[in-house]
């Protein structure tokens, strides 16, 4: 029996010798170059992404820019010409005549001289 227990243990030996080892082979459904290639071109789409949204941002601030001195200077005309209004109010012939009355100042009608424009 010793003979047929040896058999029996060759013979499970030569079975687990003689499997041989399946070697699996990863298979990649990309190339190293095609990988490659989609890193440089989602960094490519990222930075041109990160560029428009820059680029519009400056706009954005260029336009709110140009609004506000659009306003200043809409603000300005109107006190320029509330100004203007006054002085033509103030350079009424009456109103220069009045104060030179009231510094002392006589009017002699033969030292007048009348200029017109």
């Amino acid at each position: 029996m010793s003979n047929l227990a040896r058999k029996l243990q060759q013979e499970q030996q030569q079975q687990t010798v003689q499997a041989p080892q399946k070697v699996r082979k990863t298979n990649s459904w990309l190339s190293p170059g095609e990988k490659i290639l989609g890193v440089t071109f989602c960094a490519a789409l990222c930075f041109g992404a990160v560029h428009i949204i820059s680029n519009q941002a400056a706009i954005y601030e260029l336009n709110k820019d140009i609004q506000n001195t659009s306003v200043k200077l809409e603000d300005q005309q109107k006190i320029n010409n509330d100004l203007s209004m006054q002085v033509g109010e103030l350079s009424t012939p009456d109103r220069i005549r009045s104060m030179a009355e009231k510094l002392g100042l006589k009017l002699n009608d033969n030292n007048v001289k009348v200029v017109q424009e």
